[in-house]
C-alpha cells in the first residue's frame, strides 16, 4: 500500500497541516475542499494512520500526524532538490563544484564568494579545501578539485591553466620581545641568518628543491599556517604572514613588523591566480566562480 503514496498526496498533507483547514489548503493549492479531503483520506488509508482529528470545527493533527509531517517535509524537500539539481544539470551546470584555495588567499573574499555562490547556484553543492604551496596544484592534477586558487605557482605544470587574480601583501613579523625587533633598523641578511625563520612547508613533492621567501639557513618548518601564526606570537622565530591575517596582532602589538634591507618599495607581494586543468575547463558554475573572484579581488583592500 505504501508504494502508492504520491508526491501530490504529501504536498496536500503538508498544505493542510500548515493552513490549518482543508478549505484553506484548497485555496492555496487551487483545488476544491472536497478534493483536498479525499486526498488526505486516501493517504490515511494507504499509511493506515489517522493524520487529522476531525471532531472539532477545524481538523487538528494527531500525534502520529505531527510525527509524519516532519517526514513528509523531508521527502518533499528532497524531491524539490532533485528537481532543481536536474534542471541545473540539464542546463549544463556542474552537479557540484569543488575548489581548493591557497591558505594565503584572503578569507574575507572566500566567505563573500561562498555566500554569493549559494544564492546564484542553490542546487550546486560547494566543496572547499584549503592547501598550501603544491597542495593546490596536486588537488587539481589528481582530479580531486575542479578549480584552484594558487599562490606560489608551481613551475613546469603544462596541464594547468591560470588566470591572474590579485597580489596578497606579505609582511615579515616577530614577537615584540624577539631580538630582531630590538635592532631598530632594516635587517641585513646576516641579521636574519642568526635567528630561526618559521617557514610554511609543502606536504607534496611538487615544490621539492625550491624555496619561497626563505632568508635564513636556520628554519623550523610547519605544515599549518595557524600553527606558524601561534609560533610567531610565542616568539619562537620570525617569518612572513599575509598582512590581513596579522592586522589585529600588529595593532595590538602581539606581533611587530620587521623591515628587510633592500625590500621592494611596495612590499612583498604574493601573486594569486585561479587555475584549472587544460583538459577540464570550468562549466557555468566554475566560470561564474572565477569571474566573481576577479570582481571581488579587484575591490579587495587586502591585496594588490
Amino acid at each position: 500500500m505504501l508504494d502508492g503514496v504520491s508526491f501530490d498526496q504529501l504536498r496536500t498533507f503538508i498544505a493542510a497541516a500548515e493552513a490549518g483547514s482543508f478549505s484553506s489548503a484548497g485555496r492555496k493549492l487551487g483545488r476544491a475542499q472536497s478534493v483536498v479531503s479525499q486526498a488526505i483520506a486516501n493517504l490515511e488509508d494507504q499509511l493506515q494512520v489517522t493524520l487529522f482529528d476531525r471532531t472539532g470545527r477545524y481538523p487538528q493533527l494527531t500525534d502520529q500526524g505531527r510525527i509524519l509531517l516532519g517526514d513528509a517535509r523531508a521527502v518533499a524537500g528532497g524531491i524539490d532538490s532533485l528537481k532543481a539539481r536536474a534542471k541545473s544539470m540539464a542546463g549544463g551546470v556542474e552537479p557540484e563544484l569543488s575548489v581548493v584555495m591557497d591558505v594565503m588567499f584572503p578569507m574575507s573574499v572566500i566567505t563573500r564568494l561562498a555566500g554569493s555562490f549559494g544564492q546564484a547556484f542553490p542546487a550546486t553543492p560547494l566543496r572547499l579545501y584549503v592547501e598550501a604551496l603544491g597542495g593546490v596544484a596536486k588537488a587539481l592534477l589528481d582530479g580531486r578539485c575542479d578549480l584552484g586558487v594558487m599562490g606560489t605557482l608551481v613551475p613546469n605544470v603544462p596541464e594547468l591553466v591560470s588566470e591572474r587574480l590579485v597580489g596578497v601583501r606579505m609582511v615579515m613579523v616577530a614577537a615584540p620581545d624577539h631580538p630582531l625587533t630590538k635592532l631598530g633598523r632594516p635587517l641585513t641578511a646576516c641579521d636574519l641568518a642568526n635567528h630561526v625563520q618559521l617557514v610554511l612547508t609543502d606536504r607534496t613533492e611538487l615544490s621539492k628543491g625550491q624555496e619561497f621567501g626563505v632568508f635564513s639557513p636556520r628554519t623550523w618548518r610547519l605544515a599549518d599556517l595557524g600553527a606558524k601564526h601561534a609560533f610567531l606570537r610565542a616568539g619562537l622565530g620570525w617569518g612572513g604572514m599575509p598582512a590581513a591575517m596579522v592586522e589585529r596582532d600588529l595593532k595590538e602589538r602581539a606581533l611587530v613588523e620587521i623591515t628587510l634591507e633592500d625590500a621592494p618599495a611596495d612590499g612583498i607581494i604574493l601573486p594569486m591566480a585561479a587555475a584549472f586543468r587544460t583538459d577540464s575547463p570550468p562549466g557555468p558554475a566554475g566560470r561564474w566562480f572565477i569571474d566573481e573572484m576577479k570582481a571581488l579581488t579587484a575591490q579587495c583592500p587586502e591585496g594588490r
